[in-house]
Formats: C-alpha cells, sequence, structure tokens
C-alpha cells in the first residue's frame, strides 16, 4: 500500500514508515498549548492580556510638567476579594527598553503585576516618555528631534513626579510603593536627589536589579556607540515594530534559530540565564524592546566611563550653561531618605554586586537587603525568569506586608 507521508510516496506497514509519520505529526503538531496560548498573547494590546485573564484593567493619562503624555496601566484589584476595598497602591517602573508589558508578560501565576495585585494592591504600571505607550507630547511629534531631547534625569524629575502625584490625587491616599527595575530604580534615585520632598510620599521602594553606582570602564565599544549616535543623527533607539528596530523585528521574531541567537545576544549583555521560559519568549520578544531616546543610552554610557552617578555631559561648554560648571553634577544619594528594599544578584553584569554594595552605604534608610539565592539569576531575569515569583516576589510581598504592618503600629502609638 502507497501512502503520501510529507510528500514522499512510501509502503506501508515499514518501520521507516512508521517513523516518518510520528515526525510529521510532531512537527505538525509542534505547536503545543502552551505555546500557542503564548503566540496569541503576542497579539494582544497589554490591557486586552489583562482583561483576557480576568483581572480588572484601567488605562490612565498623566501630562509631565515639560508636556509629556504618559500612558499608565492599572489593575485595580485581583480577581478575588471585594472590589471596593480600598488597597495600598503600588506603582511599577520599568527598565531601559522595557514597558508596563514586562511586569504582567509571563501571565498571571509568574508577573509581579498580577502577584500584587491578587496580594491585595492597587497596581499602576508606568511607562516612561517615548517607550510604545508613551509617544504623546502637547506640541511635540515623536519625528521631530526636540521630542527625544531628555534622558532619565528628566524622567526623574518629571515623569514620576506626575504619577505619583496623579495616583494619589485619584486614590486619595498620602503615600505608595514604588517598584523600579533597572533604569526604574536609576530614575527614582534621580527624583528623591534633585526633589527630596517626594520622599515623604513613598512609603518603601523597592529596587530590583538597582543602577546608580557605575563601574568605571574604558571598553572602546562603549565611546563606538556614542560616536554613532552623534554621527547618524539618531534621536531614537529601538523603537518597537519599524524598521529602525531590527533586533525585534530580523532577529527575534520569525523562527526558533533567530529566536535562540536573540537570546543568546541578549545573554551576552546581561549574562547567562537558565530562568528563560522559551514558550513564553515569543510573547516578551513582541513587545520588547519598547524604545528609547539614545540620549537615555549615553547617559548610562556615560556613567560607564566616568564611573559616577550625575547629570547628562553635555561637553565643557554646554554644561557651563546648563550647569555653570565645566562637569556634570553628581546626584546626591544622601538625600534619598525613603525606605528603600534592594534586591540584587551575583550573575548580573548590569548591575554588579560591588556596584549594589556601594550604592546601599550611599543610602540612608535601607530597610532590607536580598541577594537572590540562585546563582544564574541575571539583570532580566527580575522580570523574565520563570522561577522569579518563588525567587523574588515572594520575599518582595513579604516586605511589602511587613512595613505596611510597622507603619499601621507606629500610627497607633502616635
Amino acid at each position: 500500500m502507497l501512502l503520501s507521508v510529507c510528500g514522499l510516496q512510501v509502503r506501508m506497514p515499514d518501520l521507516m514508515t512508521v517513523a516518518l509519520l510520528t515526525w510529521c505529526y510532531r512537527l505538525a503538531h509542534s505547536t503545543t498549548a502552551s505555546s500557542m496560548a503564548a503566540v496569541n498573547d503576542a497579539d494582544l494590546y497589554l490591557t486586552s492580556l489583562i482583561a483576557k485573564y480576568e483581572y480588572p484593567v484601567q488605562t490612565h493619562s498623566v501630562q509631565t510638567a515639560d508636556g509629556y503624555i504618559l500612558e499608565l496601566h492599572r489593575i485595580p484589584h485581583g480577581t478575588s476579594g471585594p472590589a471596593n476595598w480600598t488597597r495600598p497602591a503600588v506603582l511599577m517602573h520599568h527598565a531601559l527598553l522595557c514597558s508596563s508589558f514586562d511586569w504582567v508578560g509571563l501571565g498571571p501565576e509568574r508577573s509581579l503585576g498580577f502577584i500584587l495585585a491578587d496580594a491585595g494592591y492597587d497596581v499602576w504600571l508606568a511607562n516612561a516618555r517615548g517607550n510604545t505607550y508613551s509617544r504623546k507630547h502637547v506640541s511635540l511629534d515623536p519625528s521631530e528631534p526636540r521630542f527625544w531631547e531628555y534622558s532619565w534625569h528628566e524622567m526623574g524629575t518629571y515623569d514620576i513626579p506626575a504619577e505619583i502625584d496623579y495616583i494619589l490625587q485619584s486614590t486619595g491616599h498620602s503615600k505608595l510603593y514604588y517598584i523600579g527595575h533597572s533604569m526604574g530604580t536609576t530614575m527614582f534615585f534621580v527624583m528623591t536627589s534633585q526633589r527630596p520632598e517626594y520622599n515623604q510620599k513613598i512609603h518603601a521602594m523597592i529596587a530590583l536589579a538597582p543602577v546608580a553606582v557605575f563601574t568605571r570602564t574604558k571598553n572602546p565599544v562603549i565611546h563606538f556607540i556614542q560616536s554613532l549616535f552623534r554621527v547618524a543623527g539618531l534621536h531614537e533607539f529601538l523603537p518597537q515594530n519599524t524598521a529602525l528596530n531590527p533586533f525585534s523585528i530580523a532577529a527575534c521574531k520569525h523562527t526558533r534559530w533567530t529566536s535562540r541567537l536573540c537570546l543568546a545576544f541578549i545573554f551576552l549583555i546581561v549574562g547567562r540565564s537558565t530562568q528563560t521560559d522559551k514558550e513564553r519568549l515569543p510573547v516578551l520578544l513582541a513587545h520588547t524592546p519598547a524604545g528609547a531616546s539614545t540620549r537615555e543610552v549615553m547617559h548610562f554610557a556615560q556613567g560607564a566611563l566616568s564611573g559616577e552617578f550625575r547629570q547628562f555631559d553635555f561637553g565643557e561648554k554646554k554644561n557651563m550653561e546648563e550647569y555653570g560648571q565645566a562637569t556634570p553634577p553628581k546626584y546626591n544619594l544622601s538625600l534619598v531618605t525613603s525606605p528603600v528594599a534592594l534586591y540584587y544578584s551575583d550573575n548580573d553584569r548590569l548591575a554588579p554586586v560591588k556596584n549594589v554594595n556601594k550604592t546601599c552605604s550611599s543610602f540612608p534608610n535601607v530597610i532590607h537587603r536580598f541577594r537572590v539565592p540562585f546563582r544564574m539569576f541575571n539583570h532580566l531575569d527580575f522580570i523574565w525568569g520563570k522561577d522569579a515569583n518563588t525567587l523574588v516576589y515572594s520575599d518582595v510581598i513579604t516586605v511589602m506586608k511587613k512595613y505596611e504592618n510597622d507603619v499601621r503600629t507606629a500610627h497607633k502609638l502616635t
């Protein structure tokens, strides 16, 4: 008996035919139920993904003092418990090239945004100016170079204060919790050192892979990147779903092999890890990178070259105009008086332990230090790690609940 197997004519019965049939079946059904769900999630807008998992979701717009319009995504409560219960608010800020999506991209059981909502918090997921969700301004358009004339300094001095004030006004609270990952921590340290009055509006700050102190380097690649940006006249870096984002479009989304190459490139930057969920990777890469200004990248590069946590270096002449001195002013971390909890790991190339230790010594009010008990945990694993919920998030919630109880006890005593 002749059968067509994957386009070939073969005779039955035949052990080789059975093997071919088995191989063809597996090839045709290689998309498992979980990976199919991942593919579907990859096509969803953030609010649609949150709603898919039956969580309430809201979209809010916040205008900064310098005219940028930021999009906030809110999960006011979890899937159980009374909706009208007054819940502590928590503002969550993403890393460089990321967005609010990264807090929910692994789904309800493993994403910190969902986990906090189920733990009794009113969750607000922020988007820094210029990323996928925050590309509006009262008078400027993203096609104009002036739109991109900012770094994480402006995000710290304008974006976060505007978001905090909006959330507190919306909820009636006097304080909120803040959780930042990587650049999300950098922005917070800028805000509380430049606008120290905002320390009083923070219950506690959770710093995941904190970045403030830099290790000085003479890496020529960093010099090359800065020169390339200047010569090419690039203002926007790796925006989502455009020809300017070959990293996301060409390298990461097409096949299993290119996805692996993309993952290898990511590991080269942040450190290798066994925590990446390859089934969920297409979802994460469908929304990341989310875009940034080239000045954000250059500001981090300047920190690496100088070894200093300081404002943007425009060059001696413009520095004199902007700051009244030839070199940029340093951020005074002793002014960061908010209660700070630091979470870090041994395999983090962007926030190495020695830098975190130095950062920690600069803060006057460190309430908790947590070294992730897994040697291979890297910089991205704080949001993309498949076991981050048990390795990190459970401790985060314990600290927040304990601190919340301590605050209530102190209020009763007074």
